[in-house]
């Protein structure tokens, strides 16, 4: 009796664990997260890792598709130029007709004749070149400077190419100067977008990439990680087309800037028609929770930062969350093709905190993002992470794009990378800190592996900074400068002129300063102000002689025109900085100025004093 017991004790415990299996895979999803063009192939964006290994460790199957990659990696190949020969014929068939019918403007006449140098011969030509390009800079031939500007001059004449056969869509490399004949900030014009089959190339990229994916893979939910505006177009392109071949498939879309339209989504019904669902501010906790709730009787209502549509119209959850960044699992980058970025080394990005630890500046509007503020991982995990990324890719190289690396937090990572035999070349973003000013901080930043900094400047004028809330000075910025340079780390100085209240004399302050201290700064981005949605500025308006302007049809705008009481204009700010960028130090342009290649070559040569990077140098070792 008792082994009849224990016999029936084992079947009815293996029954429940089959049930529970069972019960388990019935709620396993298969979901396929995108990431859209434009941006530049050189490292995987972080969204994708991140929301994969909360997935994955709670069981369900994920496919990460680097859309972007992809598409530059299609480009630079013959059966992208293939195709493109065909667009070619197409647009001389349509510029034949045009000018049968109305005749050819002058700009169609420069179209006719660029394309009519488009021959077979041409494309069998670029074909070559490009495939040889990739090899270049996927190789160490990627460190001799003048074959890199070779490849990257080849992908410059493909992409031109290919914008011949797309006109009038300008197709770039780099990609952040592309643009379609669309206007992002208008919805209107968006839906005109995705239907154009003329210049709209993203709809020729879903065809030649994506949909062979979806179709292989059958994904039970589609999420696209929208990071920038321009990538709208391509991400609702995507949209449109999936929803058209796969109607069954649950669309969501995320990122940064789903999340600054979260107060328009709603009232755009047109637009929602291209997806099911969007998830704003973080997206970790929500799109588990959506992808679990997916063909269950719960509500939507009770998923946490989702933007979702019923019979009843379109809702945002009454429900926020926000990480617990300690407790996420190491962002996972498995499925990712890492050997077709275009770098020669693997570059990982790794992200410790989350919100700026300052957060005060007047002009920037990236906390937005976010409803918890700053919130960072204790320095054991950060290691702990790094180490496990190190050994099971293979790489030495990491980028950590924080909003801004708190100053205690950067000196615990150095010490601790030393401390632990870590052995990495690493990249960072800093704000100017009073705190840092030690030579001995930077003596161990450089000896732990940190070989580029991108600097928060923005002005070298006091009563602008000060403006600003930068809370610096120009005497802690020029000591950081020259510690940091000494150190053998290369500074990336970044800033812009026309802040509400900015004087051109103050503009004057910012470039004396520059020069003054162009030794010690390697490379600059500079730019203009904008006037941004949801920048504490444009908030406090009044207070900063602002006055802006919503243009109702723009209603997808996330910056604003404005004018000033007083100081420097749209306008003045632009020719100030046409009139930089012509008169600034010669060694700020740079041959090669993608951030990820000199922080490559810096970390290759050891050194920040690379001569052969400037245009004036003709010596191609450092």
């Amino acid at each position: 009796m008792k082994n009849n017991r224990e016999a029936s004790q084992i079947e009815a415990t293996n029954s429940v664990h089959t049930r529970d299996v069972q019960n388990t895979l019935l709620c396993t999803k298969k979901v396929m997260l995108l990431f859209p063009p434009d941006w530049f192939p050189s490292e995987p964006y972080l969204s994708l890792p991140t929301l994969a290994a909360v997935l994955r460790s709670a069981g369900h199957i994920v496919v990460q598709k680097d859309v972007n990659l992809e598409m530059y990696d299609w480009f630079f190949s013959n059966n992208c130029l293939q195709h493109v020969l065909e667009k070619v014929h197409q647009q001389l068939e349509r510029l034949k007709k045009k000018a049968a019918m109305f005749g050819l403007d002058d700009e169609d006449i420069a179209l006719q004749n660029a394309l009519n140098k488009c021959t077979n011969a041409r494309i069998t030509e670029l074909s070559q070149n490009a495939e040889a390009a990739k090899k270049i800079i996927t190789s160490q031939d990627f460190f001799d400077v003048k074959k890199l500007e070779r490849a990257i001059n080849t992908f410059q004449e493909v992409t031109f190419t290919i914008s011949l056969a797309y006109a009038p869509a300008r197709i770039c490399m780099p990609p952040m100067e592309t643009t379609l004949p669309y206007s992002t900030f208008i919805s209107a014009e968006l839906l005109k977008a995705i239907k154009d089959t003329q210049v709209n190339v993203y709809r020729d990229v879903y065809h030649h990439i994506l949909h062979p994916s979806i179709k292989e893979e059958n994904p039970d939910i589609i999420g696209i990680s929208i990071v920038l505006k321009q990538q709208l177009i391509s991400s609702l392109t995507f949209c449109a087309l999936i929803k058209e071949h796969f109607p069954h498939i649950h669309i969501t879309i995320g990122g940064n800037t789903v999340t600054r339209l979260r107060d328009m989504l709603p009232q755009k019904p047109d637009l929602f028609a291209l997806f099911d669902s969007a998830i704003i501010f973080e997206g970790e906790t929500a799109l588990l929770k959506l992808v679990e709730t997916l063909g269950t009787a719960q509500k939507p209502s009770t998923i946490p930062n989702l933007i979702y549509k019923d019979a009843s119209g379109l809702h945002t959850s009454p429900l926020i969350t926000a990480e617990d960044i300690t407790k996420l699992p190491t962002p996972d980058f498995d499925g990712l093709p890492l050997e077709k970025y275009f770098v020669p080394k693997l570059i990982l990005p790794y992200v410790a905190t989350r919100g700026c630890y300052w957060g005060r500046c007047k002009f920037c509007d990236h906390g937005e993002g976010y409803t918890a503020g700053y919130r960072a991982k204790k320095i054991t995990q950060i290691i702990d992470d790094i180490r496990y990324l190190q050994n099971k890719y293979h790489t030495h190289h990491f980028h950590f794009p924080d909003e801004s690396y708190p100053p205690a937090l950067f000196k615990k990572l150095s010490h601790e990378l030393i401390k632990n035999n870590i052995h990495i070349a690493w990249m960072t973003h800093l704000r100017f800190e009073n705190s840092l000013i030690d030579e001995e901080i930077w003596k161990t930043a450089a000896d732990s592996g940190c070989k580029y900094l991108h600097l928060g400047f923005e002005s070298g004028s006091e009563r602008v900074l000060q403006l600003m809330d930068k809370s610096t000075t120009t005497n802690i910025i020029s000591k950081m400068l020259k510690m940091s340079s000494d150190a053998g780390i290369w500074n990336h100085v970044m800033g812009f002129f026309g802040f509400p209240g900015e004087t051109y004399e103050d503009a004057q302050q910012t470039i004396q300063f520059l020069e003054k201290n162009k030794e010690y700064v390697h490379s600059i981005g500079f730019g203009t102000f904008d006037l941004c949605k949801y920048a504490p500025v444009t908030m406090d308006n009044d207070r900063f002689g602002i006055t802006y302007y919503k243009n109702p049809e723009w209603d997808l705008a996330l910056n604003y025109y404005y004018t000033v009481n007083n100081g420097l204009g749209i306008e003045d700010s632009e020719k100030l900085l046409e009139e930089f960028e012509k008169n600034h130090c010669e060694d700020w342009d740079l041959r090669i100025f993608i951030r990820e290649y000199v922080f490559l070559y810096v970390a290759h040569y050891g050194t920040n004093r690379i001569r052969s990077l400037h245009h004036h140098s003709h010596n191609v070792n450092a």
